[in-house]
């Protein structure tokens, strides 16, 4: 069985270099499309809590709007010290539909 469950409709996903936030249970995740690549992550920043998913896509990273913290969607690594992380998830399309694994 698998444990990936729908976040979305692959139709809801965001443009090239935009970030989006989706609500599934009671997390909200932070899902990214980074140069045609889509990425999900945790949408709160470890800094003071800033919602990923509004900020930009920029230089491959998410920058948070609130203080411009820099995040690699990849790996949810913190560009200037890469020993705080947000956590990320494995995210695939199927028929139509993003599936996550939480």
């Amino acid at each position: 069985m698998s444990d990936y469950i729908k976040l979305a409709a692959e139709s809801e996903l965001p443009p090239l270099n935009e970030a989006r936030e989706f609500t599934v249970g009671d997390k909200v995740i932070c899902v990214a499309n980074v140069n045609g690549t889509i990425t999900a992550m945790d949408n709160v920043c470890l800094h003071r809590g800033g919602p990923l998913g509004q900020g930009v896509v920029g230089g491959g990273k998410i920058i948070c709007p609130w203080h411009g913290w820099e995040w690699n969607p990849a790996t949810g690594e913190a560009l200037h010290n890469r020993s705080i992380k947000v956590p990320v998830y494995p995210i695939k399309i199927e028929n139509g539909a993003v599936l996550i694994k939480l």
